[in-house]
């Protein structure tokens, strides 16, 4: 659906929301809907990403299908949310190449990535077969890995960087009232914004369970969803400690099975491989009313990216030491390689969009008060 369809959709199914507003209580998009009279492009944007898609608004709405109003809150906020994505992305033109293509694009890229490790690895030591076991790098010396991830990563950080700061700078200042400019935003309310964030605690509006289709609520989403946080930011710690044992102490890789690094990246190895594989399973059985059916490559791509992240980080550390250990970097590293090229423009980056959108929630509702 192109953009200004998208937004006709959007402002027709929120102002019949508007009206009807038996759903306030579920989450913060109500009451943030509430304060509009009509609904610009950011408008709905912002309230799109202020959704956590827990679903409940559907099966509670009377207008929902098959009534001819057929008002599908969550699929119409999934469509604008994504759009979003990439309508904001930097450079755009990747976004829409990946969104296109998910999962193609994921697979081809850790084709390609694999075969310009394979090279950087001749280039710069011994064949991946005859490498001395455990040995990372004598295949990849460390400082071609710094310069090469190192490269990726700020080009990661900037392009969701701008991204945010463009979603941010647009949704601050679309208001209440029709769209009536609000006073600047502070740093106020980061924490809280911080804290439902992190707690993913609008995935479950009406309890301590989340809804996968009418009349079914369990909790599964929301520990899958815990379980994929929490592993990739154990994986991001095992990596930063690892950086540090190298550039501070000058310990050299690979590490003891009892070294912080390796407990690090081991239990958020796991967590990831169960998290991405129980959030796979999820998806496929959760009602497609509840979301965009157009997005799944977009998430699958997302899941397996990661998954394959994991699993090959996990076998390279049970056989480091043995002959195939070469050839498992190499496929390791391409695929890292792959998820980070891919974050600003697949699934990852919708955290981010949340946490500004929830900040701007956040500062509005103090300046109400202090009003």
């Amino acid at each position: 659906m192109r953009l200004d369809d998208l937004t006709a959709n959007g402002a027709r199914t929120l102002t019949v929301c508007n009206a009807c507003r038996y759903c306030e209580q579920y989450c913060p998009v109500f009451p943030a809907m509430e304060e509009r009279t009509s609904f610009a492009r950011a408008d709905l944007t912002y309230l799109a990403n202020l959704c956590h898609n827990c679903g409940e608004c559907l099966y509670t709405c009377q207008y929902a299908p098959p009534h001819e109003f057929g008002i599908n809150v969550p699929r119409t906020l999934a469509e604008i949310r994504v759009a979003s994505y990439e309508d904001y992305a930097w450079p755009r033109w990747l976004a829409v190449l990946f969104r296109a293509h998910s999962l193609t694009a994921a697979a081809v890229l850790v084709v390609a990535l694999t075969s310009v490790m394979l090279r950087v690895a001749r280039m710069t030591g011994p064949s991946v077969r005859t490498a001395a076991p455990g040995d990372f790098y004598a295949i990849v010396p460390h400082a071609t890995m710094v310069a090469l991830f190192g490269g990726v990563f700020a080009f990661v950080v900037l392009a969701i960087t701008v991204g945010v700061g463009r979603f941010v700078r647009d949704v601050s200042t679309a208001g209440a009232s029709g769209g009536a400019k609000v006073p600047p935003l502070r740093t106020g309310g980061a924490w809280r914004a911080l804290r439902d964030g992190m707690s993913l605690r609008h995935l479950h509006p009406s309890g301590a369970d989340c809804t996968s289709n009418e009349e079914e609520r369990r909790p599964w989403r929301r520990w899958w969803h815990h379980l994929v946080l929490w592993g990739f930011l154990l994986c991001f710690a095992s990596t930063s400690v690892a950086a540090v044992y190298h550039s501070v102490f000058g310990w050299v890789a690979p590490y003891a099975y009892s070294s912080l690094p390796v407990v690090l990246g081991s239990l958020g190895g796991v967590a990831l491989l169960a998290g991405c594989a129980g959030l796979w399973v999820v998806r496929a059985r959760r009602d497609d009313a509840l979301g965009d059916p157009a997005q799944d490559g977009l998430d699958r791509a997302f899941l397996a990216l990661l998954f394959v992240t994991s699993l090959t980080g996990l076998a390279l550390l049970v056989l480091r030491d043995s002959v195939v250990m070469g050839r498992l970097l190499v496929l390791h590293l391409a695929v890292v390689l792959a998820l980070f090229v891919t974050l600003p423009y697949g699934k990852f980056v919708h955290g981010f969009y949340r946490l500004a959108a929830l900040w701007v929630y956040e500062r509005r509702r103090t300046e109400r008060r202090l009003l």
